[in-house]
């Protein structure tokens, strides 16, 4: 375990580091940007300032209460871009975590039209539900059925084929299904970005 003064002086070595790549590329050390209704991102300086003020507060490295904590972690490892999610989440059937980190250049000049069927498989609200009961644990197409708001159990087939085949439900067992794994974080992420 390192003392509260050797984790200071690292911090205090790691400021001076960041300030010297951002005057060698030419950036004003402490610029930011702010708009009235947008809080302003404290510069690289500010941000590792407060966090060797705080270093003695936050046991353990917890984010504190940054709002852009995040946003600063993807700009530290990544200067050039990138574009990066990441959730962890408790379900029914056990934790969930994940992470993906994406080139923002490759993704813009990707093929988008790869993904038309896994969107398109989120536009019917019954999908959304029945993800939504899978997630919750409602697992089996007989508790499924239950629900009046999920049609006919013809239309509830429908809807899970469509899902299934779009990646976005597996078939775990004969009338059961589960949401991957690799799907759970990225479902959550689409859905808080479309109701936002």
């Amino acid at each position: 375990m390192t003392s509260t003064s050797e984790r200071l002086a690292a911090l205090e070595e790691a400021v001076a580091r960041l300030t010297a790549r951002v005057e060698r590329a030419g950036a004003p050390v402490a610029s930011a940007i702010a708009t009235p209704d947008v809080p302003a991102i404290p510069s690289a300086e500010t941000a590792v300032e407060t966090a060797v003020e705080t270093a003695g507060e936050t046991a353990g490295g917890a984010p504190h209460d940054d709002p852009f904590w995040l946003l600063q972690e993807v700009l530290r490892r990544r200067p050039d871009g990138a574009l990066d999610y990441a959730g962890h989440l408790q379900l029914p059937h056990g934790p969930v975590r994940w992470q993906r980190s994406f080139d923002p250049d490759a993704l813009v000049e990707s093929d988008w039209h790869q993904g038309a069927a896994r969107l398109d498989a989120l536009s019917h609200p019954v999908r959304l539900r029945l993800l939504q009961l899978v997630l919750t644990g409602t697992e089996t197409t007989a508790a499924m059925a239950q629900d009046d708001e999920l049609g006919t159990t013809g239309q509830l087939h429908h809807h899970l084929r469509q899902l299934v085949a779009a990646g976005w439900l597996t078939s775990v067992s004969r009338g059961r299904y589960a949401v991957p794994a690799q799907r759970v974080v990225p479902l959550l992420l689409i859905v808080a970005a479309a109701t936002e």
